[in-house]
């Protein structure tokens, strides 16, 4: 967890530093939103991966006219809890990707809201304790994630933006037996509404 906040502030850090030296627009989005359709081959015994989760995070954007880099992060806790059955005492999912935006013409949308679409990839962090003490797992994959929203400006500093995005782990094996049927997996949407802010 620690490690992936790091490499998230230095993503953030950098693409402010890229953004200082060139007249491209900088937004910093903290977001609120939930997971859905989640999809796993990890042994997940409350059924709750595919259920709507909470999820927390922000995002940098650096954006010319068309094209943008950005850093999100962003956190799930209790990915694989569900009910009140207690199977699972603790869980989570966080993402960490950087990604190529590709926004409509900023001079034809600026008044109005300017829709995108996002892709990338970066790492996925899986985090599940059970009560058993038997099917924990605590690994980082490599992950991609691609999708859309709009951003829509209020003021010339503040705005609302809403965006769904799919994130996926690679698949690949675990050196440890049973806690997933297969190779490793994991999916799921990500629906999102953020303040955008412009500086």
């Amino acid at each position: 967890m620690r490690l992936l906040l790091a490499i998230g502030l230095t993503m953030v850090a950098v693409l402010t530093r890229a953004g200082s030296a060139s007249a491209a627009e900088k937004q910093l989005k903290p977001f609120v939103g939930v997971t859905f359709g989640g999809g796993t081959t990890f042994l997940d015994l409350e059924s709750a991966s595919g259920k709507a989760h909470p999820v927390i995070g922000v995002s940098a954007l650096v954006i010319g006219e068309i094209v943008g880099v950005e850093a999100d992060v962003a956190h799930a806790p209790g990915f694989f809890q569900s009910g009140d059955s207690h199977l699972v005492l603790g869980s989570s999912v966080t993402t960490v990707t950087g990604n190529v935006v590709i926004a409509a013409p900023h001079s034809r949308t600026e008044y109005v809201l300017r829709p995108y679409f996002v892709g990338g990839a970066g790492l996925m962090r899986i985090q599940k304790q059970d009560y058993f003490d038997v099917f924990n797992i605590a690994d980082n994959f490599a992950a991609t994630d691609f999708g859309g929203g709009a951003t829509g400006f209020i003021t010339n500093n503040i705005g609302v933006c809403w965006e769904a995005r799919y994130f996926r782990a690679l698949s690949r094996k675990l050196p440890t037996t049973g806690v997933s049927i297969g190779d490793a997996e994991l999916s799921f949407w990500r629906a999102t509404m953020a303040v955008a802010i412009r500086y």
